[in-house]
């Protein structure tokens, strides 16, 4: 019993910590979030103080007010920090993937599948809308990347169908902040098994790439790398 109260305390103690760090996070991107957050509560439980002494039952209003308070509170904070990480994430390399290894149940991901010297890098998430490939890097040069990967997407699984998006707050792209939105959108036209199918033939694909003959030691002076430029996994 001792140690049940133990680890339920240990995991209480981590909340407030992730809780905290999470604030101090935030505000170091929204200046206003503790104005905000303090008002958002006292304007909520105010409303519901007032309605519950017109109505001669303020104390029950009151509790019910606390508690609406203390969760639109919460959904508040929540939204804000989110928004706060995706504005300091905003063009980091590798931002896409870890918006894509968040993106809930029901999508696999794959980082890097394709990438350049320059570190322009196109990701992979398929599920149930099929396969979507996610780019981020320098516009003129990751739509070559990207045309390649979805070229060689339709070739292996021709009956899936394949969507792209290229990450960036210029014309024609979607922000890192509507990313999974964005995915999220797409009409899903895959069954689970077909999802399943669909991740055992891209991981064999993997694993066939992976298990190729490479040279070893450093690459001898002067040799060309193959058409099409190095792949990351």
């Amino acid at each position: 019993m001792a140690r049940s109260d133990s680890a339920a305390e240990a995991a209480n103690t981590g909340r407030l910590k992730q809780i905290a760090l999470t604030y101090k996070m935030t505000r170091r991107a929204d200046k206003k979030i503790g104005l905000i957050l303090a008002g958002v509560f006292l304007i909520i439980l105010g409303v519901f103080l007032a309605i519950g002494f017109l109505i001669d039952h303020p104390v029950y209003l009151g509790i019910l007010g606390f508690v609406l308070a203390f969760l639109g509170t919460a959904i508040v904070f929540g939204r804000r920090a989110e928004r706060a990480a995706f504005g300091q994430m905003e063009g980091q390399p590798g931002a896409a993937a870890a918006v894509l290894d968040n993106i809930g149940r029901g999508w696999t991901t794959t980082p890097a599948v394709a990438m350049n010297r320059n570190q322009d890098v196109v990701h992979r998430a398929v599920g149930k809308a099929g396969i979507v490939l996610v780019a981020e890097g320098n516009p003129n040069r990751v739509k070559t990347l990207l045309a390649a990967e979805k070229k060689k997407m339709n070739r292996i699984v021709a009956d899936v169908p394949v969507h792209d998006v290229l990450v960036g707050t210029g014309e024609g792209q979607t922000e890192l902040k509507k990313l999974r939105t964005t995915l999220m959108k797409y009409p899903r036209v895959l069954t689970g098994p077909q999802v399943t199918a669909t991740n055992d033939r891209l991981r064999a694909l993997g694993d066939l790439m992976s298990n190729m003959p490479l040279p070893k030691g450093p690459m001898p002076k002067g040799m060309r790398l193959p058409k099409g430029g190095p792949k990351a996994r």
